[in-house]
């Protein structure tokens, strides 16, 4: 039987709007989700590196 990955969830406030968001820790995989479902603001980090991922972000225009 195969291991499911632990996850760690905490609420936190989105630096998009400060509404509520959903912070989850994959330690496994070595990436944290940020995503608010309010402002529909994501960010995915490396947490070895801290390097972006993937990122969505609202009102911001990306290159």
């Amino acid at each position: 039987m195969m291991a499911l990955p632990m996850i760690n969830k905490q609420t936190i406030r989105c630096p998009n709007c400060g509404n509520h968001a959903q912070r989850q820790h994959f330690p496994q995989l070595q990436i944290t989700e940020t995503a608010c479902p309010v402002c529909d603001y994501l960010m995915v980090n490396c947490q070895k590196t801290g390097n972006v991922v993937e990122s969505y972000i609202p009102g911001v225009k990306q290159p």
